[in-house]
């Protein structure tokens, strides 16, 4: 074999293993990834697992909170439950995604201060298989975050109780 050759095949050697270590880092993302979704909000089946019952038993996430996966007039979102919170708060980039209307402008207190938002109506909430129709929240520009919060516009309807790292809601 000539140099020339060898070179050759010694550069498609070098560029083959990176190749392969680039999809080995591809695939432990991916797999993390998933991973750290399911730490985040270990209630993501929800919308598919429970539609035939008004209860709904949520676990705890690493963090402490109650993270679920549900759907607002049927396009799939993710609560954070939040009992300290008056309405259900969804940011807006969330609520524009689902096309909300924005009604009457005002204000909340939160930790973070004062917060201007936008009244509006939920034709639908569901969560597991609890439904409700025509709930009240509010559109929030200022919240940067990928939940919602869902707060006492929604629970107040709903009973709870909590054992361990479970919570279980019943309509």
């Amino acid at each position: 074999m000539s140099e020339p050759e060898f070179q050759q095949r010694k550069q498609y050697s070098r560029w083959m293993y990176a190749l392969m270590w680039l999809g080995v880092l591809v695939l432990l993302v991916v797999f993390f990834q998933g991973q750290l979704q399911e730490q985040y909000n270990p209630n993501q089946n929800l919308a598919q697992g429970q539609a035939s019952t008004d209860a709904v038993v949520l676990q705890r996430n690493r963090q402490g909170h109650y993270v679920a996966s549900g759907l607002i007039n049927g396009q799939e979102v993710v609560f954070l439950l939040d009992t300290g919170a008056t309405d259900v708060a969804i940011p807006e980039h969330i609520a524009k995604q689902l096309g909300l209307r924005y009604g009457r402008a005002g204000q909340v207190n939160t930790a973070n201060g004062v917060s201007r938002t936008y009244d509006t109506m939920l034709d639908s909430l569901s969560l597991g298989g609890i439904v409700q129709q025509q709930v009240p929240a509010v559109i929030v520009p200022g919240y940067e975050s990928s939940a919602i919060l869902l707060g006492m516009s929604f629970l107040k309807h709903i009973e709870f109780s909590q054992r361990g790292d479970t919570l279980t809601l019943r309509q």
